[in-house]
């Protein structure tokens, strides 16, 4: 039997990291595909609670204090989803303060996931912007369903 070496302790902690890397990389990659698809649909999928407690773990697991404000908006929006009836506003307010402290914390990500970071919080501004746009005052509300009425 090979004994192991004084680096093989070293070794696998590298590779234990890379691996967590790359886990981070597709959690990071499947984050933002969600928000570039249907949210709405996306909402009604039970998928999307397992998403955002990946992506909460993972920012946990930086054990970086400017990550707080991420984790805590994120968890805000998993626990809204999670309470039946949507607030369209609360969620575009959410996803908006999202994008804009991903983007600020995309500096600190190294190699391969700094693009995917930077995706990331340009897809989180995207959906906000998607979701204010399709926001309407109950002004406009009535006004549409008595033109839908009178037609």
């Amino acid at each position: 039997m090979v004994q192991p070496g004084p680096y093989s302790a070293l070794i696998n902690q590298h590779r234990t990291m890379e691996k967590k890397e790359v886990q981070h990389q597709v959690h990071l990659g499947a984050a933002t595909q969600l928000l570039t698809g249907d949210l709405q649909e996306e909402t009604n999928r039970a998928g999307l609670d397992n998403n955002l407690q990946r992506w909460i773990e993972d920012l946990k697991d930086t054990n970086n204090p400017q990550m707080h404000d991420i984790i805590v908006d994120l968890q805000a929006l998993k626990a809204h989803f999670g309470g039946g009836t949507i607030d369209s506003k609360l969620v575009a307010q959410l996803l908006h303060r999202l994008g804009e402290n991903t983007g600020k914390v995309a500096d600190i990500a190294e190699g391969n996931t700094r693009p995917r970071v930077v995706a990331l919080g340009e897809a989180l501004l995207q959906a906000a912007r998607n979701i204010q746009r399709n926001q309407t005052s109950p002004e406009e509300d009535l006004r549409e369903d008595s033109a839908n009425r009178g037609a």
